[in-house]
């Protein structure tokens, strides 16, 4: 049976089910905090917060229903200012600004242990390390694959096979060049141009993206074919994401490590869909309370809802 296409590091979820919180094969657990609060959304509600190598996971300790998924690809940007906590009052807490698709969120995490940065010092050093390693999981067309003659590995990565005389059919010439077989990955890049190259990590030979090449004879493109197969039914049981991270206990200085939110024009779009996550939608253009207007459906005046919103979609939020 084919492994569920991924979706923990490039998602934001809310409310998820038992099974979506469970780690996928390859997921790792690199840190837990059990006394943070989820300011944005459940404040006064003390959580639980674990980070892995693809996505930050929070539960409320009291309602486990309530919950969030934060794939580290949604995130955009990190920082830490002062928050207003009902548990622990004004204090710093870590902010985190995310895109999903064309929608931004904004997430607000404090930590309920006094003095304690851990919680600045995870997440940015894994938000680091996962920003690094993307080879292990995105596709890459014309990257540095090539230094001195000799494949760059990866590290954690083994080459299985090279197989040489690949054409790729990707113009209506073709190239000739080489296939290099690890067990993360297939690269190839032309023999007459070593920038020309792909790297095709295995994550994503299930996708929509589809590459030629050709190989001859038939026997030899065959038995590529079987050993390429193979290596991905393998690496599918027990991924390599690449996200490596050690909890230090003398973490560096959070205001060396935090990134500041990155400002991009991003247009909201609701969809027509007012449910749980409407809490954390970031709204860093509101400088001031909207104008109040009369709500048929309540009575009496109410400040005007943003646009997308409903009173019905809102009362949906608090039941």
């Amino acid at each position: 049976m084919a492994a569920e296409q991924l979706w923990e590091d490039r998602d934001v979820r809310f409310d998820v089910s038992s099974s979506q919180m469970k780690f996928r094969p390859g997921e790792k657990l690199i840190d837990q905090l059990d006394a943070v609060e989820d300011t944005k959304g459940n404040n006064g509600d003390r959580g639980r917060l674990m980070v892995t190598n693809l996505r930050i996971i929070w539960h409320s300790i009291e309602m486990p229903r309530a919950n969030l998924s934060i794939g580290f690809n949604c995130v955009i940007g990190l920082s830490t200012r002062t928050a207003q906590s009902k548990l622990r009052g004004a204090v710093e807490a870590l902010y985190i600004l995310c895109k999903c698709n064309s929608t931004r969120f904004e997430f607000i995490f404090t930590n309920l242990v006094p003095g304690s940065p851990r919680l600045f010092t995870s997440i940015i050093s894994v938000q680091k390390a996962y920003e690094t390693s993307k080879l292990y999981r995105d596709l890459k067309l014309r990257g540095a694959l090539i230094k001195d003659k000799q494949v760059r590995l990866l590290p954690q990565e083994q080459i299985y096979d090279q197989v040489n005389g690949v054409w790729n059919l990707s113009s209506d010439q073709g190239n000739l060049g080489t296939f290099y077989i690890t067990n993360v990955r297939l690269m190839w890049h032309a023999n007459i141009n070593e920038s020309f190259n792909v790297s095709i990590p295995y994550l994503q030979m299930s996708g929509g993206y589809v590459l030629g090449f050709r190989i001859d004879p038939l026997e030899k493109l065959q038995a590529t074919a079987k050993m390429i197969q193979n290596l991905h039914k393998v690496y599918s049981t027990c991924p390599i994401f690449g996200v490596e991270f050690e909890v230090d206990d003398t973490p560096q200085a959070t205001e060396a490590m935090t990134r500041a939110p990155i400002q991009d024009d991003v247009e909201v779009e609701y969809d027509n869909q007012t449910d749980a996550f409407a809490a954390y939608f970031a709204d860093g253009n509101k400088e001031k309370d909207r104008e109040p207007v009369y709500s048929e459906e309540l009575g009496l005046a109410v400040e005007k809802l943003k646009e997308g919103f409903t009173i019905a979609g809102l009362w949906q939020v608090l039941t």
